[in-house]
């Protein structure tokens, strides 16, 4: 077998992964469906509706050869509006984003300066075209005020995220004050914050009122908080205009389908609509975490150190067996292992509180 030693290898070190059809009997405390939005039928229904009135339900082709439909350009439209972008672009997913910004922006003579726990797709696309990198210690405002400082780039590209995937801690607000500072673009990846923080739920920018200037740039994921598929780009109109030019995902895929666009242009509505319940909802839970675990969290996402790889597993499973599903997150998606649970506003406050009372009591 070719790979046949290397599997071995994940096995023996309790990283091996498989793929499990998802148990619609447990209560969902593992996914990223913050707002509970991938179940409302009414948004499902609506969507539906609306689409079964065009003439087309599929999106047939890229954004730049007949694939570009209204139902794209009004929701873009809409996330600018929200959001205090002057341009936007949708495409596929949050991964296919990342490459798209990295990619494209970082040339010959930039600099791409990267927070050491930035996901795993910016990862992947700072290794292409030879493109130099800087990676700064997590959130550490002072190390990346020095690199920029130092540094005699062309251009000077920071990528951070609004609330990191695995800890679920908040970007530091100084971030923004430093990339204007030195005239470095700002790429902030809010997949994780987009829907849940800030006055009007759109995310890090919305909670430190930020005023958008022509170097910030958002990146925000619809197949989270959205509870549909897909992402965004927000910029000014130079940066999109240039993207749309240079960035092979938005340029050689086929745009976003139609069904998410519009599911995703509801929930976006739907955001805007009810923001004082749902940002009531979630302090709900937030309060409930921090007084049966200790743990203060900024958004949903709740990180348990474990600290190892097959206890994490047979905490995980425990947990599944007693009705709850969670996250059991390895090497080398983390530095160590850890729980990862999401206090998602699909399960009631009663549902958050007895699941960490009893993972409590397993995790002694």
């Amino acid at each position: 077998m070719y790979y046949e030693n290397e599997l071995k290898a994940l096995k023996k070190s309790a990283r091996y992964r498989t793929r499990e059809v998802y148990d619609n009997t447990t209560l969902d405390f593992a996914s990223n469906d913050y707002l509970g939005l991938a179940h409302d039928k009414e948004l499902h229904n609506s969507t539906c509706q609306t689409l079964s009135k065009l003439p087309l339900h599929s999106s047939k082709a890229s954004l730049l050869v007949n694939g570009y439909h209204q139902i794209h350009k009004d929701f873009e439209r809409a996330l600018c509006d929200a959001n205090g972008f002057e341009d936007g672009v949708i495409l596929g997913s949050g991964f296919n984003a990342n490459i798209a910004l990295i990619e494209s922006l970082v040339r010959r003579g930039d600099t791409l300066f990267m927070d050491e726990k930035y996901h795993a797709s910016g990862v992947l696309a700072s290794n292409l075209n030879n493109m130099h990198v800087e990676f700064f210690a997590h959130n550490d405002m002072d190390e990346l005020r020095k690199l920029l400082e130092k540094s005699n780039a062309k251009r000077k590209i920071v990528a951070v995220e609004g609330v990191y995937s695995m800890d679920g801690d908040l970007l530091h607000r100084d971030v923004f004050d430093i990339c204007d500072t030195h005239d470095a673009l700002l790429i902030v990846d809010e997949a994780h914050s987009s829907g849940v923080i800030g006055d009007k739920l759109m995310g890090v920018y919305d909670y430190y009122n930020i005023t958008i200037k022509p170097n910030h740039i958002k990146m925000g994921t619809l197949g989270k908080a959205y509870g549909s598929f897909g992402a965004f780009i927000l910029a000014s109109s130079h940066i999109v205009e240039y993207l749309i030019n240079r960035a092979k995902p938005i340029i050689y895929a086929t745009s976003l389908s139609l069904y998410d666009t519009l599911l995703a242009h509801n929930a976006l509505i739907y955001m805007l609509e009810n923001a004082d319940t749902v940002k009531s909802e979630i302090k709900k839970r937030q309060t409930i975490v921090f007084e049966e675990l200790g743990i203060k969290i900024d958004a949903l996402i709740v990180p348990i150190l474990i600290d190892d790889n097959k206890k994490v597993i047979e905490i995980r499973d425990e947990l599944k067996k007693q009705g709850y599903s969670v996250g059991g997150i390895r090497q080398p998606t983390v530095d160590r292992a850890i729980i990862r649970l999401i206090a998602r506003l699909g399960t009631s406050c009663d549902e958050l509180r007895a699941l960490c009372i009893n993972l409590a009591k397993i995790n002694k």
